[in-house]
């Protein structure tokens, strides 16, 4: 599974982007999807996963902002992004495996290759 993310930039604090993540293959359905982000200087924190069934998972910081959502005809996963504050700043990377555990500790065997997102305060 090869994985590309895009849809990162700049927006001042309060504003909204949505990020993509595109995968090739065609078991897409099958594999946790899960969106991942490092800031400067930090190490690399979970930020939500949608699990194959659909269940949706989400850190607390990002609770109530953030919304995941996949399109599994079009293999791509979403991270729409509201309310954003300058400490959502960081590299986001998406990221894929079948197996959920592995997903949300950052272990998985699939990683997009990080798009930035930038919030001006």
């Amino acid at each position: 599974v090869q994985l590309q993310a895009f849809g990162g930039g700049l927006v001042q604090a309060g504003g909204s982007l949505r990020l993509s993540c595109t995968a090739s293959g065609r078991t897409f359905s099958s594999y946790h999807m899960g969106w991942f982000r490092q800031a400067p200087g930090k190490e690399r924190e979970f930020v939500t996963a949608a699990w194959s069934g659909g269940s949706t998972f989400y850190a607390d910081s990002v609770k109530g902002r953030f919304t995941i959502s996949r399109d599994n005809a079009k293999n791509t996963v979403y991270l729409q992004m509201d309310t954003l504050k300058p400490e959502d700043t960081a590299v986001y990377y998406c990221a894929a495996d079948q197996r959920g555990i592995d997903l949300y500790r950052g272990k998985s065997d699939y990683w997009g290759q990080g798009t930035l997102v930038t919030v001006s305060s």
